[in-house]
């Protein structure tokens, strides 16, 4: 009788409708496919339960995060060849429905319904959020939201994120970081400082950092360009990193940093607004507030940077959507929107966009960095947040590189000013005087 592996490929090939461009390891020792292709070590039952009760993207991050399914080999590779065979086939992928309709699938699952043993689904991962109907997105649940994603631990942030302790892409000089490049610390400066010339923050003036982190624009802003800074921030942790940080640097004059809802700041006006990755989580329901509230903090003639990810459009969606993993492990009620509903939000908020600047390979390029950190220092990377935790750090971070890398995900800096009713705007005649 031939192994597992064998059979497990015989099985996803009959259900996919094409050759299985991996190699398969099974819980028996058993392995077949292409030689010298990336290896999927399924290491028990459990994996393939996990499959069939939640076929495709959530039950291969359950299957992943539980430490059911393991990749050797080219990380990056793998992912690739899994993301064509289950969500990028786009006219040749077939329905469940169409699968079943087809005797040999039929049989295939039979197949591995045999194989799997115990007909009882496991439970999800403790690491996974309970999924909602609807994102409401109120103070409590993106307070709630907020905690999950950053209060894994600092040190584990410290560990992926390097020195520089910020959480959005970096501004690379050269398209090899590896090579030539400066080091992501040098990178993350780089983006800080770019924000800066942006807003065009001069001595004295007042700056609200929405999201505000582990405070690295606020310090960076009032100890280069000398603006008294608000950060606010939904994490308790990120706070007390950010107030001892402020501390150390003896800036405690300048910044104040805030655990608070942007819905609660109330001690506007500000000359500038910035807001780097945080307008994701905001939610379709709330993102004109969230605009329009941006708006009234500001003085007229005063900037808004707002640094956000954006999906590509599709015809057959609304302008916002979820992501199942996304959603479930790694930042709940997340919603990424196509960069045009960003700025169409933002101008009925009464903004004037005056720029927006993709910065899409960059956030690959610092991805890929993060996840050299995250896999240089595994062992302790477990200890920090467990190995659930880490397992979706690592698969969420190189798999977020590749939808970068493939234009399936953009970053945009849209740059945005709060005119005068004279309509003056204070701007440059010439646009990037900031470069």
């Amino acid at each position: 009788m031939p192994g597992a592996a064998s059979r497990l490929q015989s099985f996803a090939e009959q259900l996919l409708g094409v050759p299985l461009p991996m190699r398969i390891r099974a819980w028996d020792g058993s392995q077949a496919g292409p030689p010298g292709a990336p290896t999927l070590v399924v290491r028990n039952r459990r994996a393939l339960r996990r499959l069939l009760w939640k076929p495709g993207e959530l039950g291969l991050a359950r299957a992943w995060v539980a430490g059911d399914l393991g990749i050797e080999g080219d990380f990056y590779a793998a992912l690739d060849l899994l993301s064509g065979l289950v969500w990028e086939r786009g006219e040749d992928a077939r329905s469940l429905t169409e699968i079943l309709r087809d005797p040999e699938a039929r049989a295939a699952v039979r197949g591995l319904v045999g194989m799997a043993g115990l007909p009882v689904p496991p439970s999800p991962p403790r690491e996974e959020v309970a999924r909602r109907r609807r994102h409401l997105h109120t103070k409590r649940t993106d307070k709630r939201a907020v905690s999950h994603h950053y209060d894994v631990g600092n040190d584990f942030y410290g560990l992926v994120l390097g020195p520089s302790m910020v959480y959005s892409c970096a501004y690379w000089e050269a398209p090899d970081p590896v090579v030539g490049a400066g080091t992501l610390e040098d990178a993350q400066r780089d983006k800080l400082e770019l924000i800066c010339r942006k807003l065009a923050l001069t001595p004295g003036q007042r700056l609200l950092d929405v999201g505000c982190g582990w405070g690295s624009l606020a310090v960076h802003a009032a100890r280069e360009h000398g603006v008294h800074v608000v950060g606010v921030t939904l994490s308790q942790e990120q706070a007390a990193y950010a107030r001892k940080r402020v501390a150390d640097e003896g800036l405690t004059d300048r910044v104040e940093i805030r655990v608070q809802d942007y819905r609660d700041v109330t001690d506007g006006p500000f000359d500038a607004v910035s807001s780097v990755g945080m307008a994701e989580h905001v939610g379709s329901d709330q993102y004109l507030t969230y605009a329009r509230d941006l708006y009234a903090l500001l003085k007229p003639g005063g900037r808004l940077l707002n640094h956000q990810i954006a999906r590509r459009p599709q015809s057959d969606e609304g302008a916002y959507s979820l992501d199942g993993f996304i959603d479930a492990y790694v930042f709940p009620d997340g919603e990424l929107a196509p960069v045009g509903t960003t700025v169409t939000q933002l101008e009925r908020a009464g903004f004037e966009v005056r720029d927006v600047e993709s910065i899409r390979e960059h956030y690959a390029l610092t991805l890929r960095r993060w996840v050299a950190n995250l896999e240089a220092d595994w062992e302790r990377a477990q200890r920090l947040a467990g190995p659930g935790r880490a397992r979706v750090w690592r698969l969420y971070m190189a798999a977020s590189a590749l939808a970068f890398e493939h234009n399936r995900l953009g970053v945009n800096q849209v740059l945005a000013v709060r005119a005068a009713e004279s309509g003056t705007s204070g701007m440059p005649l010439r646009a990037r005087s900031w470069n």
